[in-house]
C-alpha cells in the first residue's frame, strides 16, 4: 500500500460505463475551452488590427491562466466534496467564455482568457475522480479512456472552431459558454458525490504541496516528462495556422480543421497506453512514445508543404504525446489516492507551463526560421524528455 493510500477509502458509487462515458465527454468538451483560439488567431488578429504573432498571446494567456487554476483549485479536491467542486467551475467556465465573447479591446481578451484558464480545471478534477471511483485493477484503463476523451476534446476543438471560422471568433465562444451552462447542470444530475478522503483548508492543502513535491522523485521526474511532451505538443499546434496561411491563403482556419479531425486517430494512444503501462511498465511505455514524438517531427519536416502529410505527422505526435502522458499519470496516481487532486495539481501545472513554453517557442522558431525551426524545437523538447527518462533508468 502507497504511504499516502487510505485503507478505509470507499468509491461513492461504481463506476459505470455510461458514467465513464459522461466523464470523458465531459473532459474533452470543458478541455476543448483552451484551444478554440489557435486556428483563430489570424482572425482575432485582423479583429483588433495586430500582428499574428501578437495575437499569440491569447493562447498563451490562457495556458498561463490553466497553470494557476491547475495550482490553486485542483488541491481543493482532495479537501472538499468532489461533485460540487466540479459543478461549480464547470458553471464559471460559462460566464467566462461569455465574458471572451465580448471583450471589446485585446487587453480585456488576454484578461478574459487568463480567467477563463484558471477555472477550466475541470479535465484535471476528472481524473483523480475517476481514479478514486475506479477499482485498482481497471484504473489505468478508466483513466485512460477519460484522457482519451480529453484528447478528442482537445484536437476536435480545433477543428470545429476551424470549419465553423466563418461565424467569427465570438461567436465561437458564445456558443461554447452554452455548452458549459448545459454541461453544468448534466453534471449536477449525473455525478455521484464523492467526499474528500481527508477534509483539509484551502491553506493547508496549498502548504503541502511542498512538502509533497520535495518528498515524490516519481513526481518531480514524470512533472518535467509530461511539460517536455506537451511543450513539443504546443510548439506544432500553435503555429500551424500560421504556416497554413502561407500554403493556403484564406484558407488557413479550415486547414487546421481537417487537421485537428485526422489527429483524432492519436486519442487511441491513450487507452492503449494505460492497458500496457498495467502489463509492460510506464517507463518503458513511456520511452516508446517519446521516441514517436520525435519521429513524428521528423516526418512533419520532411513533409512540411504537403497537407496529408502534415496530418499524418499530427496524428503520430498526438499518439506520443497522449500515451507519454497517460503513462505519466499512471505513475503517479499510484503514490496515492489521499493526495491525487494535489498529484494532478503539481504535474498538471508543470504539463502547461511547458505547454506555454512550447507555444512561445514555437511561435518565435516560425517568425525566425519558419517550418524546419519549428520541427526542431519540436523534437528538441522531445529528446530533453528521453535524455532525462533514460538518466532516471540508469540510477
Amino acid at each position: 500500500m502507497s504511504r499516502h493510500e487510505d485503507p478505509h477509502a470507499a468509491s461513492a458509487a461504481s463506476l459505470s460505463t455510461g458514467l465513464l462515458g459522461f466523464l470523458a465527454f465531459l473532459a474533452g468538451a470543458t478541455v476543448a475551452n483552451l484551444y478554440y483560439s489557435q486556428p483563430l488567431l489570424t482572425q482575432i488578429a485582423k479583429s483588433f488590427h495586430i500582428a499574428p504573432g501578437r495575437a499569440s498571446l491569447v493562447t498563451v494567456a490562457t495556458q498561463i491562466g490553466y497553470a494557476a487554476g491547475l495550482m490553486l483549485i485542483v488541491p481543493l479536491g482532495d479537501g472538499q466534496e468532489r461533485k460540487r467542486l466540479i459543478v461549480a467551475t464547470t458553471a464559471l467556465i460559462a460566464g467566462a467564455l461569455a465574458l471572451v465573447a465580448l471583450s471589446p479591446t485585446l487587453p480585456i481578451l488576454l484578461a478574459a482568457c487568463l480567467f477563463m484558464g484558471l477555472v477550466t480545471t475541470v479535465p484535471q478534477l476528472l481524473v483523480p475522480y475517476t481514479a478514486n471511483l475506479a477499482e485498482p485493477a481497471r484504473r489505468g484503463r478508466a483513466v485512460g479512456l477519460v484522457m482519451s476523451g480529453l484528447l478528442v476534446g482537445i484536437i476536435v476543438s480545433r477543428a470545429l472552431s476551424g470549419f465553423g471560422a466563418f461565424l467569427g471568433w465570438r461567436r465561437i465562444y458564445a456558443i461554447a459558454a452554452g455548452v458549459m451552462a448545459l454541461c453544468a447542470v448534466a453534471a449536477g444530475r449525473l455525478l455521484p458525490r464523492q467526499p474528500p478522503t481527508e477534509p483539509a483548508t484551502h491553506r493547508t492543502l496549498l502548504r503541502s504541496l511542498i512538502t509533497l513535491w520535495r518528498q515524490e522523485p516519481v513526481l518531480r521526474l514524470h512533472a518535467f516528462l509530461g511539460a517536455m511532451g506537451f511543450a513539443a505538443f504546443n510548439s506544432f499546434w500553435t503555429p500551424l495556422v500560421f504556416h497554413y496561411a502561407r500554403l493556403f491563403p484564406g484558407d488557413a482556419s479550415r486547414m487546421v480543421g481537417i487537421t485537428g479531425f485526422i489527429g483524432v486517430a492519436g486519442a487511441l494512444a491513450a487507452p492503449l497506453s494505460g492497458r500496457l503501462s498495467e502489463r509492460i511498465g510506464a517507463r518503458a511505455i513511456n520511452g516508446a512514445f517519446l521516441g514517436l514524438v520525435v519521429v513524428a517531427f521528423l516526418l512533419l519536416w520532411a513533409a512540411g508543404d504537403s497537407l496529408a502529410g502534415v496530418a499524418v505527422g499530427a496524428a503520430l505526435l498526438d499518439a506520443g504525446v497522449q500515451g507519454s502522458h497517460v503513462s505519466n499519470q499512471t505513475r503517479i496516481y499510484a503514490l496515492g489516492a489521499a493526495v491525487r487532486n494535489r498529484l494532478t495539481a503539481l504535474y498538471m501545472t508543470a504539463y502547461f507551463t511547458g505547454g506555454a513554453l512550447g507555444s512561445f517557442v514555437g511561435t518565435l522558431a516560425w517568425q525566425e526560421a519558419r517550418w524546419p525551426a519549428v520541427c526542431a524545437s519540436g523534437a528538441a523538447f522531445a529528446l530533453a524528455a528521453q535524455a532525462r527518462l533514460f538518466a532516471a533508468r540508469r540510477q
